[in-house]
């Protein structure tokens, strides 16, 4: 045989050389959940080793991801039912919990990012990501001024990087006119672009109290079925503004991200989701895998579909492995 492909796999020495993709700390952006009051951190039953931080405990945790070298956190404010209402008011409290922590990680820790979410569901009592009519709709046009105005508050307080996850139509254009008149042309979008109907999600929505209090959220997130509208999709948000796409959930969707890679040529993210990083926890604790390698193969699976950077809550424990080799 004059072609035999185990040569490139011959030792360790040989498989590093030729080696197509790699994992590296500086890919991987940390979610973190930020809640009410100075008590201690609360556990996420459905998410092993997540929780809920006081903005002094986020502060500490913030500072352990730093000097592992992870570059950026993304935040979402556990917020207790009283400071929620159908409007999402609590969103545009410049004095509110979510611009208290902003603030305070920007003000210790200057050179990590911060990225924030924006959506209502966090702060309506609907559990929506828009604004829910009397009879049930989603309404989109009467959602984008909340959306807009919530973006700029988070960016008055320091936010890096503002997310629109909401997934109404025209969001990003309408988020970036408004940044842009009020003097935050320089505060990137990272658009939620291709954000799926997805079964994924059940522990995030345990771990804010965010699920929708009546239908689902289906007329405004994308049908799993569906390939071509992620395309579609992206080239709006690409002509609306966007600094980077972001396809959500991650593992049942490296198609999707491939695609979208040969499309744009922006940085494109994916959301490894809590049901995903959930999984591998379960199954780890039950010993029918190595939770470790099942990590970094599936963390390696997002940049080998064309991923720049991974939002995670491996984050922390893959910066540890990665900082040991």
């Amino acid at each position: 045989m004059n072609i035999r492909p185990r040569r490139n796999r011959k030792s360790h020495a040989m498989r590093a050389l030729v080696e197509e993709n790699q994992l590296q700390v500086k890919d991987l952006i940390a979610p973190l959940f930020v809640k009410e009051g100075s008590g201690p951190k609360e556990a996420i039953g459905s998410m092993p080793g997540q929780y809920r931080f006081s903005v002094n405990d986020l502060l500490d945790e913030c500072g352990r991801l730093q000097e592992l070298g992870v570059p950026c956190v993304s935040l979402f404010p556990a917020l207790s039912e009283d400071k929620k209402d159908k409007t999402a008011t609590e969103s545009k409290n410049s004095e509110g919990l979510f611009p208290e922590a902003i603030r305070a990680v920007k003000e210790k820790y200057p050179e990590l990012l911060v990225m924030t979410d924006v959506a209502m569901d966090p702060y309506s009592s609907d559990g929506h990501d828009g604004l829910v009519s009397e009879e049930g709709k989603i309404l989109n046009d009467e959602t984008l001024p909340i959306l807009a105005e919530m973006a700029l508050v988070q960016a008055q307080a320091g936010s890096d990087i503002i997310g629109p996850s909401d997934m109404m139509d025209g969001r990003v254009a309408f988020i970036r006119e408004h940044l842009d008149d009020n003097g935050f042309s320089e505060t990137s979008i990272m658009s939620y672009t291709a954000k799926y109907a997805s079964g994924f999600y059940g522990p995030f929505r345990e771990a804010l109290d965010s699920a929708p209090k009546a239908g689902d959220k289906k007329t405004y997130q994308m049908n799993p079925a569906n390939g071509d509208e992620a395309i579609r999709e992206a080239l709006l948000d690409e002509a609306e503004g966007a600094d980077i796409l972001m396809v959500k959930p991650g593992l049942p969707y490296l198609d999707v991200l491939l695609r979208l890679k040969q499309t744009t040529t922006l940085p494109l993210a994916v959301y490894n989701v809590s049901g995903e990083y959930a999984m591998i926890k379960a199954a780890a604790e039950k010993g029918w895998l190595d939770g470790e390698v099942a990590m970094l193969e599936m963390l390696l699976s997002f940049k080998r579909a064309g991923a720049s950077m991974i939002l995670t809550y491996f984050a922390k424990e893959a910066a540890q492995y990665l900082k040991k080799q």
